[in-house]
């Protein structure tokens, strides 16, 4: 299924399981999902498995979103207190869409804990109250930390005690989701068709001699210069990198992380950052980009570096990275929203030190070149995970294997070839569907959720905050950045973005007058002919059509920034 194809889907409303191989664009796709809904007025529940992958999507994790935090199971006590949460109870009964993201790494029984709170505050029985749940993961990664004896200690609230079930598609409570499995087939990661091969054959657990022949090829005692090392365990990790650093000659430069919001949010941002709260750095120094530059494009989650040089204007760091592009890493900010207001930030320069990183971290990364010891991995899918991250074999140096590396779980193996069968009915089921018919679904569940189709921020928004669009246009006459009016607002940037393209679309703003000071995106008058090309044709600059047109060789998002200096 190709990310068009799941996107339809996703936007009928239907619970959907959105899975596929690394790089298939499951974190693209979600994306292109939720600036959907915030379009019609709608904010979607934005959660992960874990802090760092929350981190990396603007969310809460998902234990604290629901409320169930660090427990393993769940009496009528706990639902009760739970219930008693104001903050809880409004943004749950408040919700319409809510994503999981990472959901691999969530037990069976956890599943079933968020959905029991989900049915409890929201009065309901239908499957986590009613919302539309949105499972983003693949099996094949790493998988829950389970905790086998201290689960089966109590009993849970659920109908089957699923404490012995590891995976989240083992829960009785997936079964009665029944999610609509759409598979995603595109590969935009790996560049290189026999490692893609090679990769493909661990999934589906038919490791032959001549694989492990190719992978020999690729044996390296020690890294080559500037390479980032993948290790098992965090303690190979800080060694190498203090060494590493310690190592270079000149001044230390430290660059503190600043905070605000309440203490436990914060907490959590902290948690799930991959910059450091302290990030010490030298000329010289091994780094890598922590988050994607929404703004400037200059670099993604992944990007490596080496530091060169300090500004003279404000002392941020000067990193030239591995494509030969010079880049100020200015400071970048990671949030916690809830229903577009965002409850806490913290800022850091988006950077750390990269001659090494644990597997774990290095999730949902896509690198250039890595070196990795996978002598002592001890996971199912650890080892897979590390190998994915490169983009080709020839930047793959490996130190050592065992046999686990090549590993994945044999009942994982199974249940792919299940949810592969199940995508592929999906997708033959929805291509029977012609575009009004799916047009009415889209349109009828946006207004089941209070919203209206395009109409930007919902009523209620713009009845707290009369002036809202007034106060973002006095800013952008000053001159100000989109993110430094986020900041200053304390809104998300795609928030402030919306903004300015009702400001243009209304013509309260002219984009030739009003945002020269903003950087058009690089490849801005490719974007243009596309986007007139369409208009011409439908009579709306839409992004789909002129993605198409361009081969897709740019996001939604660049798109969507060239779009508003064409208004």
């Amino acid at each position: 299924m190709t990310q068009e194809e799941a996107l339809l889907v996703l936007k009928t409303g239907a619970n959907v399981f959105l899975t596929g191989e690394p790089g298939s664009g499951k974190t693209h796709t979600v994306n292109q999902y939720v600036a959907y809904l915030r379009d019609c007025g709608i904010e979607p529940a934005i959660t992960a498995s874990t802090g760092i992958a929350a981190t990396h999507i603007g969310g809460f994790t998902i234990h604290s979103w629901s409320g169930i935090g660090v427990r393993r199971n769940l009496t009528k006590y706990d639902i009760d207190r739970i219930g008693q949460n104001r903050n809880i109870v409004r943004r749950v009964s408040n919700a319409h869409v809510l994503i999981i993201d990472e959901v691999s790494m969530l037990s069976a029984q956890i599943l079933s804990m968020i959905d029991a709170v989900c049915r409890e505050i929201r009065r309901s029985r239908e499957p986590f109250g009613g919302l539309q749940v949105i499972l983003v993961g693949d099996f094949f990664q790493l998988p829950p930390v389970f905790r086998k004896n201290e689960e089966q200690k109590q009993m849970s609230l659920t109908a089957k005690d699923t404490s012995c079930s590891e995976f989240a598609y083992q829960s009785d409570i997936w079964d009665t989701l029944n999610p609509i499995a759409c598979y995603l087939s595109e590969q935009h990661r790996q560049e290189d068709t026999v490692f893609l091969e090679f990769l493909s054959a661990i999934r589906a657990r038919r490791i032959q001699e001549s694989h492990k022949e190719t992978l020999r090829t690729r044996y390296a005692k020690t890294p080559k210069v500037g390479i980032t090392q993948l290790y098992s365990h965090n303690a190979d990790v800080d060694v190498i990198n203090d060494a590493k650093l310690d190592k270079l000659s000149g001044q230390s430069k430290i660059f503190e992380m600043t905070a605000r919001g309440p203490e436990k949010l914060i907490a959590a941002l902290k948690r799930g950052c991959l910059s450091p709260e302290t990030l010490t750095l030298k000329i010289g120094a091994r780094v890598m980009f922590t988050k994607n530059d929404i703004t400037r494009r200059q670099y993604v989650n992944g990007t490596l570096g080496t530091v060169t040089g300090f500004s003279k204007n404000n002392g941020h760091p000067v990193v030239k990275a591995h494509t030969g592009k010079t880049i100020f890493a200015e400071p970048n900010e990671w949030l916690i929203e809830d229903g577009g207001r965002v409850l806490a930030r913290i800022h850091q320069i988006p950077l750390r030190l990269a001659w090494a990183m644990t597997v774990h971290k290095s999730q949902g990364m896509s690198l250039d070149a890595a070196h990795m010891d996978l002598s002592q991995t001890f996971e199912y899918g650890q080892g897979y995970v590390a190998l994915s991250r490169v983009r080709t074999l020839a930047g793959l140096s490996l130190a050592g294997l065992n046999n686990r590396a090549l590993e994945v779980h044999p009942e994982v193996c199974v249940k792919d070839i299940e949810f592969r069968k199940q995508s592929e009915n999906a997708r033959q089921r929805f291509t029977k569907f012609d575009t009004k018919e799916l047009a009415t679904l889209h349109t009828n569940f946006i207004r089941a959720c209070g919203g209206k189709p395009g109409s930007g921020r919902t009523t209620t928004i713009q009845k707290k905050v009369g002036s809202t669009y007034d106060t973002t246009r006095a800013l952008l006459k000053d001159e100000k950045s989109f993110a430094e009016i986020a900041e200053e607002r304390g809104m998300a940037l795609n928030t402030i973005i919306g903004h300015v393209e009702k400001l243009a679309t209304e013509k309260k703003i002219n984009p030739d007058r009003d945002l020269t000071h903003i950087k058009r995106p690089e490849q801005f008058e490719e974007m243009k002919k596309a986007l007139e090309t369409v208009y011409q044709k439908e009579g709306k600059m839409l992004l789909s059509p002129a993605r198409a047109i361009l081969n897709d060789s740019c996001d939604y998002e660049e798109l969507r920034l060239a779009r508003l200096f064409l208004y």
